[in-house]
């Protein structure tokens, strides 16, 4: 079995249930924002605990019951939940403690609103390296420069809506588990295994000798079109750049073949999670 962040194969949320494997937790009334059991919580506006940030602690924040839901089935070890009374109570068995306040305090305490009404703070499980993730794959995403944290949660959800195996993060990549990737990617990228590429060019060579054919997306005029590069039924990468700059040419040149998705007539790109959704289905 695969859990996120680890080379097993992709996550099985009813194998992985929390139901009757954890001890319910003492729920604790808290109503004063400045009780130091939440400071995991704290400020995340600004801090937001990224570890490349003043006052992070690379913690993995999810928002709302769906997506704390997914955190508690994955291998991230939870720390504590913060929320409302009744999001809390829909989450049934916890493994931590569950601090339960009211949204006016939530709100003193994170910084904002949180319509979500709940959060859960967790911290990072190991992740496989990219050579134990491209040997139990198929089909793999691999990005170069994705640094906007929404379009990179954005390609997580799609990369596990549309049966990608992993994804691998080369140069200029933001973190994935940054809030605002978890939020957007749905808690998915908790699901698909990733790992981190250092060296593009040595990365896509390892790839293509273990078997996997490599597909730069770009939108030049002398690309292959998508529905004629071939590229369902063998293993299978799909490069991916920043959007508005996209690939850089030494990465478009380090691939076996440049693809481009046919589009009507004035329209020059896609943003890149759509690109790579539309990218993924092609694969399979």
């Amino acid at each position: 079995m695969q859990v996120g962040g680890s080379p097993f194969g992709p996550l099985d949320y009813e194998r992985c249930s929390h139901v009757g494997k954890w001890d319910t937790a003492r729920v604790i009334e808290i109503d004063d924002p400045a009780d130091p059991r939440l400071d995991d919580f704290r400020d995340l506006s600004t801090a937001d605990r990224r570890p490349d940030r003043p006052g992070g602690r690379g913690l993995v924040i999810a928002e709302g019951v769906v997506v704390v839901e997914r955190l508690l089935a994955s291998p991230y070890p939870v720390r504590a939940l913060l929320g409302v009374r009744r999001r809390v109570e829909a989450l049934g068995d916890l493994p931590a403690p569950a601090y339960v306040t009211s949204a006016e305090v939530m709100a003193e305490v994170v910084g904002f609103h949180l319509n979500r009404g709940v959060l859960a703070a967790a911290d990072r499980a190991p992740q496989p390296t990219a050579a134990e993730l491209a040997a139990t794959s198929r089909r793999l995403a691999v990005l170069e420069g994705v640094g906007d944290h929404e379009n990179l949660g954005a390609l997580f959800r799609n990369a596990a809506a549309l049966g990608v195996d992993g994804v691998l993060l080369g140069p200029g990549c933001s973190d994935p588990l940054y809030r605002r990737s978890v939020r957007v990617s749905m808690g998915h990228v908790l699901r698909v295994p990733f790992a981190h590429l250092p060296d593009l060019a040595t990365g896509l060579e390892a790839l293509r000798a273990a078997g996997f054919r490599i597909a730069a997306l770009t939108p030049r005029a002398d690309a292959v079109p998508l529905p004629e590069a071939g590229l369902a039924g063998g293993r299978a990468a799909v490069l991916l750049g920043a959007e508005g700059p996209g690939l850089t040419d030494e990465a478009i040149a380090a691939a076996d073949v440049a693809v481009r998705i046919p589009m009507a007539e004035g329209v020059d790109s896609l943003n890149v999670a759509t690109a790579g959704a539309i990218a993924f289905y092609a694969l399979g």
